[in-house]
């Protein structure tokens, strides 16, 4: 067997383990893998954000209390931080 070969049929096999413990692990929990930050909720309770939302909550910090400098809206979830005129 050539050295190219090998490789080939070796990262083959790598790709299908894992796509088999994948599987394994969504059919044994019942639900995919929660890896985004704003929906998961062991990483809420433990006070993990976003580094959108942190950044956010940094400038919204050094501007003081009124807002009125900024342009910038988050309510907490990184798929909805986004830049947004406050009127």
């Amino acid at each position: 067997m050539s050295s190219i070969l090998l490789v080939i049929v070796v990262s083959i096999a790598v790709v299908a383990f894992f796509m088999v413990a994948l599987s394994l692990t969504q059919m044994i929990k019942g639900h995919p893998i929660q890896s985004e930050i704003s929906t998961n909720p062991n990483m809420q309770a433990r006070g993990i954000k976003c580094a959108m939302q942190q950044e956010r909550e940094a400038q919204l910090e050094a501007m003081g209390k009124d807002g009125c400098a900024t342009n910038v809206d988050c309510n907490g979830e990184c798929s909805a931080c986004g830049v947004v005129e406050k009127h």
